[in-house]
């Protein structure tokens, strides 16, 4: 696994052994961030379920300014460590080391990009989603990405988000959200 594309582009990342975590191909990255930029400038993204952390250093590396990772598993947050360091631009990552409920209580700051690939999806991404814009953490021009396996169903809208793109990728749905 790498990073596709931008300032980091071609840096190999590392990824978790075992079946904790579902790292998302490179192909399957390369399509999300078509779809959605594929590059930016500035803003905030907010990777819900960060696991090797590989989804918000390629937005990072696309020229987002700064990336919340939330990730419980220890093992993976190692990875996505070692995984920032490889940047050598720390200063635009932080890492909360703890399940995503209880990290959406500490969080501030609106984001303009939310990364959701949660291990039981329909019910994590509606209820994390609702949760995020009652507490106004998005900004009027944010965008969603959720990856989920491609049997789950997502509603067409999410309080005031709707479903904009969905696209298939071998097992894996990829669902795009804007206010």
């Amino acid at each position: 696994m790498r990073v596709v594309s931008g300032n980091y582009g071609g840096r190999p990342l590392k990824t978790l052994a075992g079946k904790t975590t579902r790292p998302t191909t490179d192909k399957v990255k390369g399509a999300i961030f078509n779809m959605i930029g594929p590059y930016f400038d500035g803003g905030r993204v907010l990777d819900l379920f960060a696991g090797s952390g590989s989804l918000s250093i390629e937005a990072i590396s696309r020229g987002m300014d700064f990336a919340v990772m939330v990730e419980k598993d220890r093992l993976a947050q190692e990875v996505i460590l070692d995984n920032i360091k490889m940047t050598k631009e720390s200063e635009k990552f932080q890492l909360l080391k703890m399940p995503a409920d209880r990290s959406l209580s500490v969080l501030t700051e609106p984001f303009d990009l939310i990364l959701l690939d949660p291990p039981y999806a329909k019910e994590e991404i509606v209820k994390n989603l609702e949760y995020l814009q009652e507490q106004r953490l998005l900004t009027e021009h944010c965008i969603v990405v959720c990856e989920t396996d491609k049997t789950v169903e997502l509603p067409d809208k999410i309080a005031q988000l709707e479903l904009t793109k969905q696209k298939v990728y071998g097992i894996s749905k990829i669902s795009i959200y804007e206010f």
